[in-house]
């Protein structure tokens, strides 16, 4: 019996609608708030704790994912999904009525906790009530989703700022999420394993301390104004390697581990856990720095900036629905290999880009990279998901995003440090800010080749869904 309980036909595509709006709010809430921030600072003041209004949602939502795959791996999709829903809708509410910038903070970093668990949960349940086939479309939807809502975030957010208020950046997610609760409440219906196990919160709890670690000290690192000193950045990195190094050990002792190291034994799900790593380490970075550099380093307008990453991501949402009509005919390696492929041509080509280059021929290197995306993310995610036992579904689809996210924070981290050692303390010259930014690109290059490299490591085929676990 599938994991998921039977849904019929129209209430499942009700479903669908209400985990598609869900993580389309719980997506674009990671942009939203950047053109509305400058009006917050003007309100609040808190100028030195700008980076943290954006780091808590990152952080939270980044080390409270595995966690809930496992929950929802013990407790059913339903459940664990509208708890991170309500809890994102609270931060919602509360970010709303903040009144300072400390309480801003605390309360984006709540509706992280949510994201954390909307987003991978969102995925899961697709995986569970859709075929194969079937899946690769849906999930097409949701990578869509995501890649409108990229877009939609800083627009939606100017919009409401310069006409409302700040403030309805937040509360316009009460009725949308609502909604979204409403649909999966009433038509989704679990069926519960009788041996589902239950959740290792000593683990969970290491991992958490481990990835904040992790997080805080990448975040830190190669920023200059920053708010650490450099002696608690190295703590942070030791104090993350020695607790990850105690999850190690617990999670080969534990009778129910929160994230299952066996997963790694399949060679799919390790191979392409690696790949979306990699990934994510190359692809954040560029949709970081890229607007930086067309605005800093070109001399374009803010404009120009925040319009450059369209054709990256509308190449990746246009792709996804491409590769989900074809995929199950063609399988996942070719998909993922194709895209890599591209993936490392747009960056090779960003790499190239310099002050006096075309507009029109980075937007070429950047559609690329999103053709690629397009191609890859998806089929990294069908692997895994067609992979696995569907009572593990819930932690391998987590674990596929939670590499990813740690890989975009790592990629952030090292291309920030790669621009700030080109630049002396204090200075914002163009013409050395387009040298490091430049040498950003080509780390991220090298980074993209190197995850083209590990996916001649995925399996040939397509695997049938397993009915007992890894």
């Amino acid at each position: 019996m599938s994991f998921l309980g039977r849904v019929r036909t129209s209430p499942r595509r009700l479903v669908t609608l209400g985990v598609l709006g869900g993580s389309f709010l719980a997506a674009m809430e990671a942009t939203i708030v950047a053109t509305a921030m400058p009006t917050v600072v003007d309100q609040f003041g808190g100028l030195a704790h700008y980076s943290w209004v954006f780091s808590g949602y990152m952080l939270t939502s980044t080390v409270t994912t595995p966690v809930w795959g496992r929950i929802a791996d013990v407790y059913g999709r339903r459940r664990p999904y509208l708890v991170a829903l309500a809890v994102f809708l609270l931060g919602s509410m509360l970010c709303g009525v903040a009144a300072s910038m400390t309480q801003l903070i605390l309360f984006r970093a709540l509706q992280g906790i949510g994201a954390g668990g909307m987003l991978p949960l969102g995925m899961v349940i697709l995986g569970d009530m859709f075929s194969l086939e079937e899946r690769a479309r849906a999930q097409a939807l949701f990578a869509g989703v995501w890649g409108v809502s990229s877009v939609a975030g800083p627009l939606i957010g100017a919009v409401l700022t310069e006409s409302a208020s700040w403030r309805w950046i937040f509360f316009m997610n009460l009725p949308f999420g609502l909604v979204a609760a409403f649909l999966v409440g009433r038509f989704l219906v679990d069926t519960l394993r009788e041996d589902r196990g239950d959740v290792d919160y000593v683990g969970a709890a290491v991992l958490m301390a481990s990835v904040t670690a992790l997080m805080l000290a990448l975040n830190q690192t190669g920023v200059p104004d920053a708010s650490l000193s450099p002696a608690i950045v190295k703590a942070l990195y030791v104090a993350a390697l020695a607790l990850g190094a105690i999850f190690v050990a617990l999670e080969r002792r534990a009778a129910h581990p929160t994230l299952p190291l066996t997963l790694l034994a399949d060679r799919m799900v390790a191979t392409t856990t690696l790949s979306g790593a990699l990934l994510g380490i190359a692809i954040f970075g560029a949709l970081a720095f890229v607007p930086l550099y067309v605005q800093a380093a070109l001399g374009r307008s803010a404009r120009e900036a925040g319009s450059v990453l369209t054709p990256l991501l509308l190449g990746w949402v246009l792709m996804s629905i491409v590769t989900g009509r074809l995929l199950p005919r063609v399988g996942f390696r070719p998909f993922i290999l194709s895209g890599l492929t591209c993936v490392s041509l747009g960056f090779l080509g960003l790499a190239t880009v310099w002050p006096d280059s075309p507009m029109w021929l980075l937007r070429v290197y950047l559609g690329c990279m999103g053709i690629g995306m397009g191609m890859t993310m998806l089929s990294l995610l069908l692997a895994v998901q067609a992979t696995v036992a569907r009572e593990r579904l819930g932690v391998a689809t987590s674990l596929g995003q939670f590499t990813r996210s740690i890989g975009g924070a790592v990629g952030v981290a090292v291309m920030g440090a790669v621009v700030a050692a080109s630049l002396p303390p204090g200075s914002t010259d163009p013409a050395l800010l387009a040298i490091g930014l430049h040498r950003a690109f080509v780390v991220g290059a090298v980074v993209s080749v190197v995850a083209l490299a590990s996916a001649l490591l995925v399996p040939r085929g397509l695997p049938e869904q397993k009915t007992t676990s890894v």
